[in-house]
């Protein structure tokens, strides 16, 4: 198998990338097992930096927050905040606090100084406002969408006013209650402020959308565009407490199938903008199904990736990441007859491989997939390197 592959082992750059694909991808997708790992991240800055310099690319999308990526945004674009402000609110998850996203934005504001802004980089959480132990109140996203309407556009069009939102909304942390996420009843989602939240969330999103030649004049493709965020944002929200509250045995399913969702739909709107590197997870960027072990039992869903790789065909790209050892959280060295123990044993580290060769090379009989001993690390799934574009492998991912 070594002699089937040896030719397509490379040293992981953007040239590399773009030479296992028959075009340029909008969306290049770059996926990792575990998360945190500053190993990891500092090897997708370092693609991301040749992705710009060699390929054209301006937009990196991260697994945080859509909302908080604004400050981000903001911040590498304009200036707007210091570093410490939009690491420490600009990322959900705890990812600000890790240093090779610091060096990411650090890199893109230094990059962007000076420049005119069509040449800017540009940064966008695609992650809802979501956590596994709930979401977030729907206030931000809804508040801020009927404050761009209400500035713009003759108040009898608005279907509803601020007060009346702030009235249905209620306490946030009626939403925010993490209890909800093992308990429906304790959910919000299905009362009858919610339902009528719903409802003038769409009437909001219907209006910003039939406004939109206005809007754009008034104010700008990127206003409009941020917009548009909120309202994703707002439906989406309100969609997912909606199915918190349900009690169906499929309620985990439906929750993990939104989210990913949620993750598409901007995706989708960073593709609009020109290419982009995404970074996530492996199982939020694959093409195949997702799953998951949940407290409910085993869970299956389309991912991120699989919608948008639907819609976008060969402009969207996955590369996946697997890994040998991450000694600090007891993943040892992987045995040799997983495929991990078979990338493990070569001499290039890290290093890129066609997945779609390596699929052929390992014949009908997959090996078996590596057990992970951390829940924090998924290993790869041999069944589904046939519809990757490429893998890359990080030998030893080590404390930072």
């Amino acid at each position: 198998m070594t002699t089937d592959i040896k030719d397509t082992v490379q040293a992981v750059d953007a040239a590399a990338v773009m030479g296992l694909l028959p075009a340029r991808p909008r969306l290049l997708a770059l996926g990792e097992p575990t998360h945190g790992e500053d190993t990891l991240l500092e090897l997708r800055n370092e693609l991301f930096c040749r992705l710009v310099e060699q390929e054209g690319y301006r937009t990196i999308a991260l697994e945080s927050d859509c909302m908080r990526g604004l400050a981000v945004d903001d911040y590498v674009t304009s200036g707007t905040g210091t570093l410490d402000e939009v690491m420490e609110h600009g990322f959900s998850h705890g990812w600000g606090a890790c240093a090779a996203n610091r060096e990411l934005v650090r890199w893109m504001r230094s990059h962007n100084k000076g420049r005119p802004a069509s040449e800017w980089l540009r940064f966008a959480g695609f992650d809802g406002p979501l956590e596994i132990t709930g979401a977030a109140s729907p206030r931000q996203a809804l508040t801020a969408l009927h404050g761009y309407l209400a500035a713009r556009v003759d108040a009898d069009l608005l279907p509803c006013t601020a007060e009346t939102l702030d009235h249905l909304l209620g306490a946030d942390d009626r939403w925010t209650d993490p209890a909800v996420m093992r308990d429906p009843a304790r959910s919000v989602g299905q009362s009858a402020e919610a339902c009528r939240l719903r409802l003038l969330a769409d009437e909001l999103v219907t209006l910003l959308d039939v406004q939109t030649p206005h809007l754009i004049t008034a104010t700008s493709r990127d206003d409009w565009e941020r917009a548009r965020l909120y309202g994703r944002t707002a439906t989406g929200l309100l969609r997912y407490h909606h199915s918190m509250a349900d009690t169906s045995q499929t309620r985990l399913t439906r929750l993990c199938a939104l989210r990913d969702s949620m993750m598409a739909d901007n995706l989708l709107a960073v593709a609009a903008r020109g290419p982009a590197l995404v970074h996530a997870h492996n199982s939020h960027l694959q093409r195949e199904k997702s799953a998951m072990q949940m407290w409910e039992g085993r869970v299956e869903w389309w991912s991120a990736g699989a919608l948008v790789s639907a819609r976008l065909g060969a402009e969207y790209a996955f590369v996946a990441t697997a890994l040998g050892t991450i000694r600090h959280q007891r993943v040892d060295t992987p045995p040799p007859d997983t495929v991990e123990g078979f990338l493990y044993a070569l001499p290039q580290a890290p290093c890129l491989v066609d997945a779609r060769r390596l699929a052929t090379a390992l014949g009908d009989t997959l090996p078996a997939p590596r057990v992970s001993p951390w829940f924090g690390y998924a290993p790869l799934d041999p069944a589904h390197l046939a519809t990757g574009d490429g893998l890359v492998f990080v030998k030893d991912v080590v404390r930072s």
